[in-house]
């Protein structure tokens, strides 16, 4: 298994549509079997607004990532303005 960060930014004024599809995209994230989220959640604004999301996956390939990106409730409803997907290492720490 490889990992990913994935990057997500909110389009502007775009709160409504991520409250309305929040739980669709929770419930879509705990069922998925092919790519696992290792920790995620929201960036926020300085003023405590949910302004995108962050989360780092575990997925046998790039391809079951983009799979994830495309099927995410979230993405689905045109919620981000741009969508970044970097494979990544842990050098210090450690994911449970």
């Amino acid at each position: 298994m490889n990992l990913y960060v994935l990057i997500c930014t909110d389009k502007p004024d775009s709160l409504p549509v991520r409250m309305a599809t929040r739980e669709a995209h929770l419930a879509f994230v705990k069922a998925s079997t092919n790519v696992a989220v290792k920790v995620g959640g929201p960036f926020l604004s300085p003023e405590g607004v949910m302004i995108g999301s962050m989360l780092i996956l575990e997925a046998p390939s790039p391809e079951d990532v983009a799979d994830f990106v495309k099927n995410d409730p979230y993405g689905k409803a045109g919620l981000f303005q741009s969508v970044d997907v970097r494979p990544w290492k842990v050098t210090v720490g450690a994911l449970g």
